[in-house]
């Protein structure tokens, strides 16, 4: 496969690279340890050198003003190796939402929460607070839960993107607790596979959402998962989620539930108990985010606090000379790690503008929020730019100024798209695209604002990141470009620590499980690497061109993670729904397997869902295969979401398994996107016999999709 440097032109050179954080850290790193690191590429190779590299993470937390106590034992045992999954910092402490709150005292403003108008909102003012309300309120929060939870207890929070919910968070985690996410828009039986798993003692809702200008009732869906819990919350705390002039459903029935300005207690209540922030070790558990549940439940991961700060300091103050004068903006929900990204930003003392409705129903409202709110950095999706090029072109329509980064992730960010983003977006941004995912909540590969931007390439691999590819070849000088699927090789401070429960937080049995699915997930195909199965991102590091330690192509993903439409869900999500089927539905009795994949469309910009059914021996025609697909739509419609049911449900003679007995989903992808059967091992299948089926089927839903033929990657 070849990739010519002459089709990923040059589009972007900064103008002042000598005068961003990076070179300036880079700088002080030659002054402190004597040596003479002349560019970028050398830096990164002095961060990721097995001798150099816990000196790196201890600069990282000088550089950037880690309040808290380091500690005297170093950053990590360097004779560990990633699959130890070291402890970072042992013997220090410190406290996340402490640390995000240290411009408290600012008048500066902190949070601007815009919503999408309505036929009875049509004009919706932003609401603002600043760095001192927001502490403010932080600090009569951690005094309404300290008498409901400990350190280590759960919080969640199954709520859109608004003030409170940023609240919520920091309140937690100043206590010590845990904290745990879902977006309104997640359909309730979603959400309850991901509460019943943590067990939160509060939970934050809210009471309706607005999205695509209508307002939706939230309660609903909130009690559909509540009443299935197994252990009930002590508190609900419900907020406001509905403009003025919508009235939300009644609640008063429930007795531990209370809206969020009851639950808050007044400044005069709290004026002599201050927060005192719970300064816990560097790996203290700080938030569990969940996987796609690509082969079952979502698996619960659960991120340290000290690794979290870190790693996002470093990215977002080092790596994107993020500072109090910036207004940082990404259109993410509350299930999404981009939130937990966009919520860190608050450790710059920059203004964060939070949206979370329909991007797309006035596709110049995201660029009428930039001007109006002076955005500087303007975070998105591959899959909005996607959309985007088909209806709007932003430049000439709104002063976007402003904006001096662009980001993008959720999907790899295709060549033409980086044409449409400097051609009629804005010519002289640094266009970030980045990726890293769920799992680490950070990146691997991403941006960096003293280096340049080339067609199609995300711009580096991240500091501090030992991150190259499997197999690896055998010069890793970066004289040419490297292939294989994204590893990394080196501990890093945001490796989770684990699945939920932790030691200490449930029994041995399922501490012990949960440990052995962690390790599984990440560490048992490439011995000493992070291989990132839940991505399976194919990629090749370019070779260095102006000492960038080599951009990275993102080629695409090898696992089963759906992504229609820039949503990424898991293929068990669908097979959950169809079976909360009742069992006397007669579609019950007429499938006998499913299984479900995804289609690449538009040149692999977008993808579409196609799920393949395999009946009963004695199906014949009741009910009748319409009627058959119209259940299994409607059951995922109403369990999921429109954005779940398939484009095309097919009927299959067989479904491949391998010899362990596991569904094949990342093979049936790859021969409906084109690959030659003759690139598949069907010696680890039962019955590969039935593989040709797939092969057929998809030459026909290429042909309909109007894609080329060829197998791309």
């Amino acid at each position: 496969m070849s990739f010519a440097a002459r089709d990923r032109p040059l589009l972007y050179t900064p103008s002042s690279p000598e005068t961003t954080q990076t070179s300036l850290f880079r700088e002080h790193i030659n002054q402190k340890y004597g040596v003479e690191l002349q560019h970028y590429e050398d830096l990164y190779k002095w961060s990721t050198s097995p001798s150099s590299y816990g000196s790196f993470w201890e600069e990282v937390w000088d550089w950037t003003h880690v309040v808290g106590d380091k500690g005297s034992a170093g950053a990590v045992d360097a004779s560990l190796k990633i699959d130890d999954v070291p402890p970072f910092f042992p013997g220090s402490s410190l406290n996340f939402a402490e640390n995000l709150l240290r411009h408290g005292t600012s008048s500066k403003a902190a949070l601007v929460q815009a919503v999408e108008p309505t036929a009875n909102n049509a004009q919706p003012k932003l609401r603002t607070v600043t760095y001192l309300e927001l502490y403010s309120l932080t600090e009569r929060l951690v005094h309404a839960l300290r008498s409901h939870i400990k350190p280590g207890d759960r919080v969640a929070s199954y709520s859109s993107n608004n003030i409170e919910n940023i609240v919520a968070c920091l309140a937690t985690t100043a206590l010590g607790g845990i904290w745990v996410s879902a977006a309104a828009d997640f359909g309730a039986d979603g959400v309850l596979e991901r509460l019943e798993q943590v067990k939160p003692k509060v939970v934050f809702s809210v009471d309706g959402t607005v999205y695509n200008g209508r307002c939706h009732a939230h309660i609903p869906k909130l009690v559909s998962v509540l009443s299935r819990l197994t252990t009930a919350p002590e508190r609900v705390v419900i907020i406001s989620g509905l403009p003025p002039s919508e009235l939300p459903p009644p609640y008063g029935s429930h007795p531990n539930w209370i809206p969020w300005d009851e639950f808050l207690p007044s400044e005069a209540e709290i004026k002599d108990h201050p927060i005192e922030f719970c300064r816990a070790e560097f790996d203290w558990p700080l938030w569990i985010l969940f996987s796609s549940g690509t082969t079952g439940k979502p698996k619960p991961i659960v991120h340290r606090a000290g690794g979290m700060l870190l790693q996002l300091m470093k990215e977002l103050l080092i790596c994107g000379d993020l500072t109090s004068s910036d207004v940082f903006f990404y259109y993410t929900t509350t299930g999404w790690m981009m939130w937990n990204y966009l919520l860190s930003g608050l450790v710059a003392g920059c203004t964060l503008v939070l949206y979370d409705c329909n991007p797309l129903k006035d596709p110049s409202i995201l660029w009428r929020l930039a001007e109006q709110c002076q955005i500087t950095v303007f975070g998105t999706s591959a899959k909005y730019l996607d959309e985007l090029e088909k209806v709007y072109e932003p430049r000439g329509k709104h002063d976007l100024s402003s904006i001096r980064m662009i980001m993008s992730t959720g999907s790899p960010l295709a060549a033409s798209q980086y044409d449409f983003v400097y051609k009629h977006i804005h010519p002289s941004a640094i266009l970030a695209s980045i990726s890293g995912g769920t799992d680490i909540c950070s990146l691997f590969v991403g941006h960096n604002t003293s280096l340049p931007v080339y067609r199609g390439e995300v711009q580096t691999r991240m500091l501090g990141m030992g991150v190259t590819v499997y197999p690896a070849p055998v010069s890793t000088s970066l004289q040419e470009d490297m292939e294989g699927e994204l590893v990394c090789t080196l501990p890093f401070v945001a490796q989770p620590i684990g699945f939920w429960p932790l030691a200490g937080f449930g029994s041995d049995e399922d501490v012990s499980a949960a440990r052995k699915r962690y390790m599984e997930a990440y560490y048992q195909d490439v011995p000493g690497a992070w291989l990132c199965t839940d991505h399976g991102d194919h990629v090749v590091i370019t070779a260095s061109r102006m000492h960038n330690a080599g951009g990275v192509m993102m080629l695409g993903r090898s696992d089963g993670v759906l992504n229609p439409g820039g949503v990424r869900f898991g293929s068990a999500e669908i097979y959950s729904a169809i079976s909360t089927l009742d069992d006397h539905n007669p579609v019950v009795a007429a499938i006998a397997d499913a299984l479900v994949v995804g289609l690449k469309v538009r040149g692999g910009a977008d993808e579409k869902v196609v799920l393949f059914l395999k009946m009963n021996p004695n199906w014949h025609s009741e009910p009748t295969w319409d009627e058959v697909v119209k259940t299994v739509k409607n059951v995922i419609r109403e369990r999921r979401s429109p954005r779940h049911v398939p484009e095309w449900t097919l009927q299959v003679k067989d479904i491949p398994y391998t010899l362990n007995g596991k569904l094949v989903e990342v093979t049936v992808k790859k021969l409906i996107n084109g690959a030659p059967l003759s690139t598949i091992n069907a010696s680890t299948l039962r019955n590969p016999e039935c593989l040709l089926e797939y092969v057929e089927k998809g030459h026909s839903l290429r042909g309909e999709a109007g894609v080329d033929h060829s197998y791309k990657l």
